[in-house]
């Protein structure tokens, strides 16, 4: 027997809020669509929500949330947000209350969407050496860059030092045109447009003249001794046990690091093992080793992204 449509009606008439709500061509109403698989049918400020008893009612709880705060434009970014919010304090309604904590950054609404990225950002702040391990999409590197950004403007560290393998396959530099900047330079770009959005372009390339901020490829890292730093290694699935050990020998007085990555897509060569998945059974439960592990329900991008990770998630299922 098919649920009955929920209804929603937001009455006396606003219009002006009622097309906030919708969004342009209706863009708000088809990601809640999409995110939520249910259908959702307007006629003026009458709203009927088809779909599972329990996603339409969710459909129609976030309707009017969404309304609520349609008392300015609402953008396909605050929708997504709103969505992966609601999704993180579904059930949880205490935990919702909790914003976790503040960084200092450009970014006034910076903060943990999920609880599971509040709790990261807890253990950053709080551990020398914090692993994030997880899919894509659900913040582990742009919080990490957001904790050094907070750690350097109160001048916690001296220097951000951000660190990639810089060729997946073993970072065969020399195979790529031009000097040592522009072969590292495709591989650093996520770092560089996190660095943008939390500090402004000017900001950034000054801190890179004085070597406030240094990006790297993690070859480069033997023999050096990092002291007052921040120091991130992005995409740690594709170290070596060999070059893990390395890179966490590097750190020195006064330091803190964040090793972020996603054990589901490997990229070295057949056979060869991830030195995140051994350093992760190695130091498990050794003190002040944090670990923060994130799920398809932390995934803070396009509610189809999440979706997707989860059907790779089954097609990996054993049977």
């Amino acid at each position: 027997m098919k649920a009955r449509p929920v209804e929603v009606d937001f009455a006396p008439v606003d219009n002006q809020r009622l097309a906030n709500l919708c969004g342009v061509m209706d863009e708000n109403l088809r990601q809640l669509e999409t995110a939520l698989e249910v259908t959702i049918m307007r006629r003026g400020e009458r709203f009927s929500v088809a779909g599972a008893k329990e996603r339409a009612a969710r459909a129609a709880e976030l309707l009017t949330r969404f309304y609520a705060q349609a008392g300015r434009e609402l953008s396909i970014d605050d929708v997504q947000l709103g969505l992966v919010e609601a999704r993180g304090s579904h059930g949880n309604r205490g935990d919702s209350l909790d914003e976790g904590p503040t960084l200092s950054t450009r970014r006034a609404d910076l903060r943990g969407r999920t609880a599971r990225q509040r709790d990261y950002i807890r253990n950053v702040l709080e551990h020398d050496i914090t692993f994030a391990i997880g899919p894509a999409g659900t913040g582990k590197t742009y919080l990490a860059v957001a904790c050094a950004v907070d750690a350097l403007e109160r001048d916690a560290v001296k220097r951000i030092v951000l660190v990639r393998p810089a060729v997946e396959a073993g970072e065969r530099l020399g195979f790529l045109p031009g000097d040592l900047a522009q072969k590292v330079d495709p591989y650093l770009r996520p770092l560089y447009d996190a660095l943008y959005d939390l500090m402004g372009y000017d900001k950034v390339q000054k801190m890179l003249e004085r070597s406030a901020i240094e990006l790297a490829p993690l070859a480069y890292m033997r023999g050096r001794t990092l002291n007052h730093s921040f120091i991130i290694l992005d995409e740690a699935q594709n170290t070596t046990p060999e070059q893990m050990k390395m890179f966490l020998t590097r750190m020195g007085f006064g330091s803190k690091t964040v090793i972020t990555g996603d054990i589901t897509q490997v990229d070295l060569p057949r056979g060869a093992k991830c030195g995140l998945v051994e350093a992760r059974d190695l130091l498990e439960g050794v003190r002040g080793i944090a670990f923060s592990t994130f799920f398809s329900e932390d995934v803070v991008r396009h509610p189809l992204v999440q979706r997707i990770v989860d059907a790779y998630e089954r097609g990996r299922a054993p049977g």
